[in-house]
């Protein structure tokens, strides 16, 4: 049997991460079946050493990612992937439940993290998809800042006065370069596009303390590893896009990820190159996917991978999509 008669659209099994700041929301909005009510964080396609997705339909149900990509690694993943990044998946892709405050963090680029950590770089992008009322973030600093400053505010615990406070709603985007400072409030449902990295320096965390009453001391090491991977400028995250029904509207354009809005209300036919997977992630409604006269059908809280050698589709139905892919 040929790759391309073997493949078709994937859906993984979510690995779940409990967190302290974690809810039931990924349950309650999102229909997934969490372990408990403390769940931060559902991985939907990752491909790190410690945690790897386990395909959760059609023939390979039950195949591990890796083991799939290294079987079919140009069917998957796309030439100009595999010639990149060899057979690891380069993007990570993640719903957040934020019940409470995240710490506040930041992630180191590309050369930081490879030299450091042997690692990429995170470069992250945001779509909030359920917001309480006067939920907010945190993303870089409200003006330019300094080294010292920051150290100054850091050490007397008054870090947060000089950070940029956001109130958030549902489809607000928001696209974070490595370096930029950040934290997700509560109250908040996010779908997160990343690079595959799980390196995340924590700066602070609200003094806040955990199960057992004791402090959540944050890493000495990470915090001063911070100092040097810090954007101190003054940053707008915040991508504004158009919404036309049935079309690609372009939100992110970046050398990571490139990623679109598709409101769909009737069909949109894709063509595209065997260079590369694309993503879908269902922020609402439901949505078929036709490949020649087979039809996969999908609902809000699934993301689904389109292997790069799978390049003619239609999509159909009532749904808001993101589309994500590398562009070369």
């Amino acid at each position: 049997m040929s790759n391309n008669n073997i493949l078709y659209p994937l859906l993984f099994k979510p690995i779940y991460k409990e967190r302290i700041w974690g809810g039931c929301k990924l349950k309650t909005y999102l229909g997934k079946d969490i372990p408990s009510d403390s769940i931060g964080e559902s991985w939907e396609i990752a491909d790190l050493p410690n945690d790897t997705n386990l395909i959760a339909n059609g023939n390979l149900k039950g195949t591990c990612f890796k083991t799939a990509i290294n079987q079919y690694k140009d069917a998957i993943l796309g030439g100009k992937v595999v010639e990149k990044f060899g057979l690891n998946f380069p993007l990570l892709f993640k719903f957040l439940d934020a019940k409470d405050d995240l710490s506040i963090q930041l992630h180191p680029n590309d050369e930081l993290a490879k030299k450091r950590h042997n690692s990429f770089g995170k470069t992250e992008m945001w779509y909030v998809m359920q917001a309480d009322e006067d939920a907010e973030i945190i993303i870089g600093f409200k003006e330019n800042c300094s080294s010292s400053q920051y150290l100054k505010h850091l050490e007397n615990k008054t870090l947060p006065q000089i950070l940029k406070r956001i109130k958030v709603k549902a489809g607000d985007v928001y696209f974070l370069e490595t370096g930029t400072i950040h934290a997700i409030g509560k109250g908040i449902v996010i779908a997160e596009v990343q690079q595959t990295s799980d390196i995340t320096y924590r700066v602070y965390d609200w003094d806040r303390v955990d199960a057992k009453g004791k402090s959540r001391e944050l890493c000495r090491i990470a915090v001063e590893l911070a100092l040097d991977a810090i954007n101190y400028n003054y940053v707008d995250a915040k991508r504004v896009y158009t919404s036309r029904p049935n079309q690609n509207n372009p939100i992110v354009s970046s050398n990571y990820f490139t990623t679109n809005f598709i409101p769909l209300t009737a069909e949109l036919s894709i063509v595209k190159n065997s260079d590369c997977f694309r993503v879908y992630i269902v922020t609402q409604g439901l949505v078929n996917i036709q490949i020649e006269n087979e039809i996969f059908s999908f609902q809000l809280g699934d993301t689904i991978l389109i292997p790069a050698s799978i390049t003619n589709y239609v999509l159909k139905g009532q749904a808001d999509l993101l589309e994500i892919y590398i562009e070369y």
